[in-house]
């Protein structure tokens, strides 16, 4: 079975009636207002920013919340799950089914307690890193051969409080620091679909 997603997923990219190129971008967190300006939430945050800043709105859909954003000739798919972060999975299938994106053209975004507050770090594949939304993605798709933008979230707290940190909202610092890497991410999301993913480590990956 994880082999018929591989192969499903990695036929020719396939385009829309005008010509443009789809991209997925995954940002997940967990719906509800108990999780609204948490740590964990960050790839919603990434992916709010950079819809404001285009003027798209997202719309309540199948597993998640879409919007969809056009630039340079390509139309990236926002999508925010609606299925919690353990199941992540299910969402990212689904819209890549639905739109025939290539699993090239997907990128996921999470956070990650390794990095510093605001670091991006952009990788071609790799293990989930014990992150429950891209364990559920790699489970559901049957590879980890797909795109991923984590951004930092810091790790300070004390030994034994992980779980309350990710969950926690940022502080008032923390919540000052945060706009211009939004800011920062969305314009590397921009990159992945323009400039392509070796491109945008390159630069991205050094700031």
């Amino acid at each position: 079975m994880a082999g018929f997603f591989k192969r499903l997923f990695c036929r020719a990219q396939p385009q829309t009636s005008d010509s443009e190129v789809k991209y997925l971008i995954a940002g997940l967190g967990n719906v509800g207002d108990q999780y609204a300006g948490t740590r964990h939430n960050i790839g919603f945050d990434v992916l709010d920013a950079l819809a404001g800043a285009s003027n798209a709105v997202f719309t309540p859909s199948r597993y998640g919340s879409i919007a969809r954003v056009r630039f340079k000739g390509r139309q990236l798919i926002l999508l925010k799950p609606s299925t919690y972060m353990n199941l992540s999975g299910n969402a990212v299938r689904y819209w890549l089914k639905q739109e025939k994106i290539d699993l090239g053209n997907l990128l996921v975004i999470v956070d990650d307690l390794a990095l510093p507050l605001g670091t991006i770090r952009i990788r071609a594949k790799g293990s989930d890193g014990g992150h429950n939304g891209l364990k559920s993605i790699n489970q559901v798709l049957g590879t980890n051969d797909y795109a991923r933008l984590r951004f930092g979230i810091g790790r300070d707290f004390p030994k034994g409080f992980q779980v309350d940190y990710v969950l926690g909202e940022w502080t008032d610092e923390e919540a000052r620091a945060l706009p211009p890497r939004l800011e920062a991410a969305g314009e590397a999301v921009k990159s992945f679909a323009t400039a392509g993913l070796e491109r945008t480590m390159n630069v991205y990956n050094k700031k």
